[in-house]
């Protein structure tokens, strides 16, 4: 770690007049060293410090300093906030919709609005540059790990100028060495400042109905014992569901507990709006609040409600005077607003919040609670994981005002003790990139890049590092194959190839003719067999034989005559045979392998008497005797080849040729011939997988740029790309900020939104941003005819768009919404916000939202080029139809 500078340019104590923790002194020492810093640390542990840090130094040198946040809400609270510290003046906001003060020194802004700038096209063009700029800070970094904001980040360190300081700061993530690694790779020299040290300590709690309890024990790294249940039963998280079910402590129970141990003001986060709204009802008769309170609450209150009356949320006023409020997106801005500030005013005891609050509002408390330890997702119900847990635990301990904070978590029939100890235990999550090309990004690298500029700046990403961590071991096993490839090729240089192919081949041969061999053989048997039954079972005794097979022990054929024939078990007899050895033998037809019909019979068996002790089985077999002897020695001696056949007999010959052939040839005298042929082998075998290795590799490798390559395949397809120069259509999509930016551009091009009246058009954009809402949610706002015919008249576009889409495995929303279109005509039309809210299921918040969304596509549209001028200009009236309270979002 980089040591202190023994003269800093700032005076710290005139700055800070508190000291500073030794992280803080790290990063400041990192920042006058002229580096970059990742700083990671637990949220409410003075990270924003390094970022004022950052600000008064660049004050003092007269440059300039981008502050850039993942949220609209979250720049505006520091606007506020740095017009505090630094001056009203001196400090700017710009938003997607909102600029204020844009060439101020201190420039608040959306992480997006930044990243839009580097691109150097008409889409950063916001009326300020980077000239002057000495320092970015990003703040909440770790949103990185967000699915639908994480590219945007990457893209704005990934283009950043060089001689730009970064500041990312980030709440504790498990890899944050390899965030820095990587911004030191793609920026520049980076150091990470990284502390654990929480200045307001945390301590864990576990709610049950027999009350508030010490969730670890005295080590702080493993469940208190106390809360094991007896036996290991009683408790799902236990994995035994025999047991009695857990019950939740009441809602007032866990407050009850809270107020007698003086752990209020206190965030309650619960995972719906229903039962945020449903908590602030259960407990709205309570009062949590002083006389004193009370009046400033009183008078806060209704000062608000004289301003904005339509604000007023049914049912959340009166519990508000006691101290007691909801925080959800289905609640007006505006009214989340005074939540938020009266909440940190310290008016309200307990704010019932879904985990939105959690991402980065500043909003701390002394007590976090943590009412369920899941939650239902798009994908199934599933525990937290403990990157959200210890988010919204990291809000629990003011700084200066909190001795220690308290996280307590509440016992659910679902989980229990055990899984709330994991998830207090286990550490953070590590960071994950979710870079994604986009059509915009395709389109605005091209306009001031080279293909290969853009692949180069494509495989700088987060992910693409990551990737390279876990293809490495891959990369190390391609390095260990070329090298075994390469020693056992040295090993063989000296091998006559040509020679050992021959030799090979001769090889191959032999297997063939052995193979053949056995095939004549196999066949020549059974036609034998069945020639020699036949003959057998005419033969007459006295008859000359030849006797080989499984009833007889002679490895080569006996001469016999046969004395007689006996009932057998089958279709054919039993032969009682006297071999030339002068024994007895039973055997079967099928031991016979030569017929000997051209010598005369042996009549003198006719007069012997067969051993009476010898079964009369096949395989008997019994000495003869002096008569028996007489007769056998005249037998004659049984032909060698009795047992071949012709053809057999041939192929036996080819295949001796061949064996002589192997024998001769010169490879056949090497003495490491089984070595060179293993080597030769493994070699091949080397090869094989190499080629499947570097397919992989490449194809994991180079992920994303396959991904921008698709993205310009369909852009060609739909005329925005004349081979990989933009088109003026292609200039019109780049200059747009959406889910789809393709379908936005293709559906404002395409003339059907050109004659729209201004309510129409505020209309119909809504229906191309608004995402599918809920299958249970309705309005009673019909849909205006022209609105549809519009609308219908981009089906065919949007049709072809997802043929291309889906050919290619790109997976970008088109939107094209009806339900809500009408209700965003009546606002433009001018209907109070009552009779608005009263026609629909839709929360306050989400008509909002809507509207919001749709506003922000109309600012777009006339600073889009190539589209008509009618088309601008109703786009400039619809918004100032819409950007009216409460949707405007007006900075004061």
């Amino acid at each position: 770690m980089t040591s202190l500078p023994t003269s800093p340019r700032l005076d710290l104590s005139q700055l800070f007049p508190f000291p500073l923790d030794e992280f803080q002194h790290q990063a400041i020492a990192a920042l006058e060293a002229g580096r970059s810093v990742v700083v990671c640390a637990p949220t409410g542990s003075g990270k924003t410090l390094i970022g004022e840090y950052a600000i008064h130094r660049a004050l003092a040198g007269k440059r300039r300093v981008f502050y850039t946040t993942p949220l609209k809400a979250l720049s505006n609270q520091k606007l506020r906030d740095f017009r505090e510290i630094f001056g009203f003046d001196s400090v700017g906001l710009l938003t997607g919709d909102i600029s204020i003060n844009r060439d101020a020194p201190i420039l608040v802004m959306t992480t997006e609005i930044f990243r839009n700038m580097l691109y150097g096209t008409p889409i950063g063009e916001v009326g300020t540059s980077l000239t002057g700029v000495e320092a970015v800070v990003l703040d909440e970094c770790h949103y990185m790990n967000d699915r639908q904001r994480g590219t945007v980040w990457e893209e704005s360190i990934i283009y950043c100028p060089h001689e730009i300081q970064l500041v990312a700061l980030s709440a504790t993530v498990d890899n944050s060495d390899q965030l820095t690694d990587w911004i030191h790779q793609v920026h520049g020299p980076t150091e990470l400042i990284y502390s654990d040290f929480r200045p307001v300590p945390l301590k864990f709690h576990y709610c049950t109905p027999k009350g508030l309890f010490p969730l670890l024990d005295d080590s702080q790294k493993k469940m208190n014992p106390r809360l094991r249940p007896k036996g290991g039963r009683g408790a799902k998280g236990n994995g035994d569901r025999r047991g009695p079910r857990q019950e939740s402590p009441s809602l007032a129970a866990v407050l009850s507990h809270l107020q007698q141990r003086d752990m209020l003001p206190a965030i309650y986060f619960i995972f719906s709006r229903r039962g945020c709204d449903q908590a602030v009802a259960t407990v709205g008769d309570f009062s949590l609040v002083n006389e004193v309170e009370a009046a400033a609450l009183k008078q806060q209150i209704d000062e608000f409600l004289e301003r904005n009356p339509e604000a007023a949320r049914a049912g959340q006023v009166e519990p508000l005077y006691q101290g007691i409020a909801a925080h959800h997106a289905g609640l007006l801005p505006a009214w989340k607003g005074l939540v938020e500030e009266l909440f940190q005013q310290g008016l309200i005891k307990v704010v019932f919040a879904t985990e939105t609050l959690a991402a980065g509002i500043n909003m701390p408390a002394r007590t976090t609670v943590i009412s369920s330890l899941s939650k239902r997702t798009d994908r199934g119900h599933r525990l937290l994981n403990a990157s959200e847990f210890l988010q919204m635990a990291g809000r629990a301990g003011r700084r200066g005002m909190d001795v220690q904070g308290h996280v307590v978590t509440v016992q659910t029939p679902f989980e229990g003790a055990r899984e709330a100890a994991y998830l207090a235990t286990v550490g953070p999550d590590p960071l994950v990139s979710q870079f994604t090309p986009s059509y915009g990004m395709v389109l605005n690298l091209l306009q001031t890049h080279t293909l290969d500029e853009a692949k180069e700046l494509v495989e700088r990403s987060f992910g693409q590092y990551l990737a390279t961590l876990y293809l490495r071991p891959q990369q190390e096993a391609i390095d260990r194959l070329e090298a075994e490839q390469s020693q056992l090729q040295a090993q063989l240089a000296s091998v006559d190839w040509e020679q050992l192919a021959q030799y090979e081949k001769l090889q191959e041969r032999l297997k063939e003719e052995r193979r053949l061999f056995k095939t004549l053989q196999h066949q020549a048997e059974e036609v034998r067999a069945h020639d020699m039954a036949m003959a057998v079972s005419f033969a007459v005794a006295g008859t000359v034989l030849s006797l080989k097979g499984h009833h007889s022990s002679m490895t080569a054929p006996l001469s016999a005559v046969l004395v007689t024939k006996v009932a057998g078990s089958g279709q054919f007899p039993y032969l009682v045979c006297l071999g030339k050895d002068n024994r007895w033998y039973v055997t079967t037809v099928a031991d016979v392998v030569d017929l000997r019909g051209e010598l005369p019979r042996i009549a003198a068996v006719d007069t012997l008497h067969l051993p009476p002790e010898m079964p009369l089985k096949p395989g008997q077999s019994r000495k003869g005797n002096e008569q028996t002897a007489a007769i056998a020695q005249f037998l004659p001696e049984a032909s060698p080849l009795a047992d071949v056949a012709p053809e057999v007999y041939t192929q036996l010959q080819r295949l001796q040729a061949v064996e002589a052939q192997i024998n001769a040839h010169p490879v056949h005298q090497w003495g490491n011939r089984a070595t060179i042929l293993k080597r030769q082998k493994r070699i091949t075998a080397i090869q094989s997988e190499l080629e499947d290795r570097y397919t992989k590799l490449d194809r994991q490798s180079h992920h994303y740029w396959e991904a921008f390559l698709d993205l310009i395949d369909i852009l060609q397809s739909f005329g925005c790309l004349a081979d990989l120069t933009p088109t003026p259509l292609g200039q019109s999509v780049a200059a747009i900020r959406g889910d789809n930016e393709l379908w936005l551009g293709l559906a404002l091009t395409s003339g059907e939104l050109d004659l729209l009246e201004p309510h129409h058009l505020a209309a119909a954009c809504a229906a191309l941003v608004t995402e599918v809402s809920r299958p249970d949610s309705w309005t009673r706002h019909d849909l205006p005819p022209a609105v549809e015919a519009a609308l219908g008249g981009l089906r065919s576009i949007r049709h072809r768009l997802f043929q291309r889409q889906r050919r290619l495995q790109v997976v970008l929303p088109a939107w094209l919404e009806y339900e809500f279109v009408g209700l965003v005509e009546q606002w433009a039309l001018g209907m109070e916000w009552p009779e608005l809210c009263a026609n629909t299921s839709l929360d306050e918040g989400d008509i909002v939202r809507i509207l919001r969304r749709t506003l922000d596509f109309l600012s777009q549209i006339p600073h889009v080029p190539h589209l008509s001028t009618e088309l601008k200009r109703n786009a400039a009236r619809a918004i100032q139809l819409i950007d009216r309270f409460p949707v405007s979002g007006v900075i004061e």
